[in-house]
C-alpha cells in the first residue's frame, strides 16, 4: 500500500519547530540542518521560506513584538500604566536571560543581527511614543528615533553580561532609571515605578511570560502569521 503523501511544510510549522530549538539550545547553537531534522524536511523546503536562520529569527522577533503589544493592551485594560508594563517587560527579559543562557543568546542575537535589530527599532519607536509620549509631547519623529537607538543600547547592555557586570536587580533598576530619565519622566515617578517592579517577583513573571509566548506561537495559525508579517511589512517570500 502506498504511503499517504506528506503535506508540504508551512512557514508557520517551521517557525514552531524553530522556536523550540532556539529556546532549548539557543539561536547561535541551532543550525539550519537541525531545524530541517526536527521538522522532517529537506534543506530546499526550508530555504524556500527562509533563506537563512536569521529570517526565522526575524519572524519570531515580529511575533514577540506583537505579543508584547498585546501585553501592554492587557495591562492597561486592567488599569495599570503602559509605563509600568514597559518597565516590567525589560525586567522580565533580563531575568529569563539571567536564568537561561539559551534565552540570553536568543535576545542578544535579536539585538545583534541587522535584520532583526531594524525590526526591533522600528517597533520600539512606536512603543516609545505610546509609553513616553506624554512626557515629551513636543518631540519630533527624529527625536524618538534617536532616543530609541540609545534605549536599544541600554537594553542590550542589560542583557549582555560579563564577569564584571552588576547583579541583576542593579542592572535592571539602573537601566530603567536611565531610560525613563532620557524621556523626561519625573524623578518621583521614576522611583515609584522602579520600586514597584523591584518589589515584584519579576523572575517568576518572566518564566510565565516566556511560557505564554511559546503557547502563543504554537496556537497561531497560518493566516494569522501571514497577516502579522504584512502588518509589520516583512516579506513573506
Amino acid at each position: 500500500m502506498a504511503r499517504p503523501k506528506k503535506e508540504s511544510p508551512t512557514r508557520l510549522a517551521i517557525v514552531q519547530v524553530a522556536i523550540d530549538l532556539f529556546f532549548e539550545k539557543g539561536f547561535s547553537n541551532t543550525t539550519a540542518a537541525a531545524v530541517c531534522r526536527r521538522a522532517e524536511i529537506g534543506t530546499g523546503n526550508l530555504t524556500f521560506y527562509f533563506p537563512t536562520k536569521e529570517h526565522i529569527l526575524d519572524v519570531l522577533v515580529t511575533m514577540l513584538c506583537d505579543y508584547q503589544w498585546k501585553l501592554i493592551e492587557e495591562y492597561t485594560d486592567e488599569g495599570q500604566s503602559s509605563l509600568l508594563c514597559y518597565c516590567l517587560e525589560l525586567a522580565t527579559m533580563a531575568s529569563v536571560s539571567e536564568e537561561r543562557e539559551e534565552m540570553r543568546d536568543f535576545f542578544v542575537s535579536a539585538y545583534s543581527h541587522p535584520m532583526t535589530l531594524e525590526n526591533i527599532r522600528t517597533n520600539d519607536v512606536e512603543k516609545m511614543k505610546r509609553v513616553f509620549g506624554a512626557f515629551c509631547p513636543d518631540w519630533t519623529e527624529e527625536q524618538f528615533v534617536e532616543a530609541e537607538a540609545i534605549v536599544s543600547g541600554i537594553e542590550y547592555a542589560t542583557l549582555m553580561t560579563t564577569k564584571h557586570s552588576a547583579p541583576l536587580p542593579v542592572r535592571v533598576s539602573g537601566a530603567l532609571e536611565a531610560i525613563m530619565k532620557l524621556f523626561g519622566v519625573p524623578e518621583e515617578l521614576r522611583q515609584k515605578k522602579i520600586q514597584k517592579v523591584m518589589a515584584m517577583d519579576y523572575c517568576a513573571i518572566g518564566r510565565r511570560v516566556l511560557a505564554n509566548f511559546r503557547q502563543y506561537v504554537s496556537e497561531t495559525n497560518e493566516k494569522a502569521i501571514e497577516d502579522l508579517l504584512q502588518t509589520y511589512h516583512i516579506k513573506s517570500d
